[in-house]
């Protein structure tokens, strides 16, 4: 039995982390019934995976009555639109309590309920770069790098979403009452900054902003001879040391010294440069030195790691991630693990 199984959730259809999220419900065991419009069709996207799609009419007064009557034995309400829209079509927060005082109603916004740009229109870009999110993407003397939505749409928003809901399910085990979860992206991927703020405010030893934007020689990535890319994240001295080793040099400069940085980095690039990133994976398969191929998300799918848990799985639809993350049983005191 999955952890979320005769969880009920009310999808009305929206795009990006309102997907994700419903989606990710779904893999924990959820019932999911996605809310379209007329005439409008389920899109052949893993996202989707799931759902029981039903088509409703919500700005008319019959659609509406079905609507509710479908929220009536819900646990959850998913909806992304602009705040006021929900209200306006007559499914806001105190019109569904009146018919499911324990539902929970999960709102999906950019921007959030509330606040000066509350009302405006925007993408994942927009909301990392008001955080600060964006602006941390980048090397110095370098313009700001624009990621995949991991972590605007995913991180900040879908994910943070899920932790809401899951949070209130579980209060209303408490309190029979169910609440308003007002999951915002510029609030998750402001969270999601929390370690960089950390660093921000202790100032630890190690230059630890520059490691993660990429810039310590020891962190980073290198192109090999065929194009291919190698990833290093040798931080700990002793995975430094097998870094070097399987490199082959044996008179680095002291890493300590800044100045020395720009020596290293191009000696790195240099040695990494004399092989493909197939025969470097080779060559340091046997160290412990946080050196990886980068792969492509094809050679990602035959990964042997990837595929001896299943992370990736093929299926009608195409290659999709497997639900994550996994249950297993607590293991019976006596009882052999095996």
């Amino acid at each position: 039995m999955s952890a979320l199984t005769g969880v009920r959730v009310v999808e009305f259809a929206a795009l990006g982390p309102v997907e994700y999220g419903a989606m990710l419900l779904g893999d924990l065991g959820a019932e999911v019934t996605i809310v379209l419009r007329p005439g409008q069709a389920l899109r052949p996207n893993v996202m989707l995976r799931g759902r029981t799609p039903i088509e409703l009419d919500l700005k008319s007064a019959t659609g509406r009555a079905a609507a509710l009557e479908l929220l009536r034995d819900a646990d959850v309400l998913l909806e992304g639109l602009r705040p006021g829209v929900m209200e306006r079509l007559g499914l806001g927060p105190a019109d569904v309590a009146a018919v499911n005082p324990r539902i929970v109603y999960g709102r999906m916004t950019g921007w959030g309920q509330d606040g000066p740009l509350a009302a405006k229109a925007g993408h994942d870009i927009d909301y990392i770069a008001e955080t600060g999110a964006l602006w941390t993407n980048r090397r110095p003397g370098e313009p700001p790098t624009v990621p995949a939505n991991m972590i605007g749409d995913n991180g900040g928003g879908a994910a943070f979403l899920v932790m809401g809901v899951l949070a209130a399910l579980l209060e209303r085990e408490r309190t029979d009452r169910g609440q308003v979860v007002d999951a915002a992206i510029v609030d998750g991927a402001a969270s999601l900054l929390q370690t960089i703020l950390g660093f921000r405010s202790e100032r630890a030893a190690t230059p630890d902003l520059e490691m993660l934007r990429g810039e310590l020689p020891w962190y980073g990535t290198y192109e090999c001879a065929d194009g291919g890319w190698m990833a290093v994240g040798a931080v700990e001295p002793q995975f430094y040391a097998q870094l070097l080793t399987g490199l082959g040099i044996d008179d680095a400069p002291d890493r300590a010294d800044a100045r020395n940085w720009p020596e290293l980095r191009q000696r790195f690039a240099e040695r990494f440069r004399t092989r493909t990133r197939d025969e470097w994976a080779a060559a340091f398969e046997p160290f412990d030195a946080c050196v990886t191929p980068v792969r492509t998300l094809g050679e990602a799918f035959a990964s042997p790691h990837l595929a001896a848990r299943g992370t990736y799985r093929l299926d009608a639809e195409g290659w999709s991630a497997a639900p994550a993350p996994r249950f297993h049983p607590l293991p019976v005191p006596g009882e052999d693990p095996a």
